[in-house]
């Protein structure tokens, strides 16, 4: 969908003012810093900074005020190299007492494990990298509301709010590191999704005893065999989803869950969204 397009629809609905503006907004153009530092992953930066200029740039397109004032500050303000080599050309830290609306520290490990970000007043924390997306487009949706928010991930073409959580990404990763020694075994799981599969039948057919088995593909994977199992389950289930038109149940019992509500609760358990959400969110 083209940018004058998507403009048009947004700033038609645009409010003029934010929903539930903090008390430190500055009139109608939010200042945003983002502050940067030697070696920062450059999606940190530019992630969140391209949310906010592409909903100046349908301001702009429609005519109208843009909402954001941007600014990359560092220490020194003599620009950063990130960890990928590319240079970011900074300002240099303004003073304490400066106007501000909303500063983004890009980077830094996360305490909570799961959640894409987390907000606890006005303190917003996002998980790595492209979580950074999220985060701005949620600041977005405050600012200026749902349908400009909106209007910018569908320009970027990402979602506005993703389904689930950072858990539903870290099976699949579990999964290749132990690709090496167990490569063959998911292969084998693949082929098998509809048919009873138990302990012992994994451990014969990775040649090994039930204990030894469980022990050494909980150490390479991080899972147990059977939590692997439904994962997988789960994996060919999300692409007969969004892919086919097959209904819910047939796709159960395809991929071996057996009835509906047992898929439905590995879903939650493994995606945090129903198969029914998942199929209205990425159906092609």
């Amino acid at each position: 969908m083209d940018r004058p397009n998507l403009t048009g629809q947004a700033l038609a609905e645009m409010p003029k003012s934010p929903r539930s503006p903090p008390s430190s907004r500055t009139g109608a153009v939010r200042i945003i810093e983002v502050l940067a530092y030697p070696s920062v992953q450059l999606l940190d930066v530019t992630g969140p900074l391209q949310v906010f200029a592409s909903a100046n740039d349908m301001a702009a397109d429609a005519g109208g005020t843009l909402p954001y004032s941007l600014r990359v500050v560092a220490k020194g303000g003599q620009g950063v190299t990130a960890s990928a080599g590319l240079g970011i050309a900074t300002r240099p830290l303004p003073r304490i007492s400066a106007a501000l609306d909303t500063l983004i520290v890009a980077g830094g490990p996360r305490v909570e494990s799961d959640p894409i970000f987390v907000r606890d007043g006005t303190v917003w924390t996002s998980a790595g990298v492209s979580a950074g997306i999220d985060l701005a487009l949620a600041l977005v949706e405050e600012d200026l509301g749902r349908t400009a928010a909106l209007a910018v991930a569908r320009y970027l073409v990402v979602f506005l709010k993703r389904p689930g959580g950072q858990a539903q990404f870290s099976a699949a990763l579990a999964l290749q590191s132990a690709e090496d020694q167990f490569g063959a075994l998911h292969d084998w799981i693949n082929q098998h999704l509809p048919d009873d599969i138990s302990l012992p039948l994994l451990a014969r057919q990775a040649g090994m005893s039930e204990r030894s088995f469980s022990r050494h593909y909980l150490e390479a994977t991080g899972l147990t065999p059977a939590r692997a199992v439904e994962r997988l389950r789960v994996e060919a289930a999300r692409r007969l989803l969004s892919e086919t038109r097959l209904p819910v149940k047939r796709i159960s019992q395809r991929c071996g869950f057996g009835s509906e509500e047992t898929m439905r609760r590995s879903f939650l358990r493994v995606l945090s969204a129903t198969p029914q959400d998942y199929r209205a969110r990425f159906s092609s």
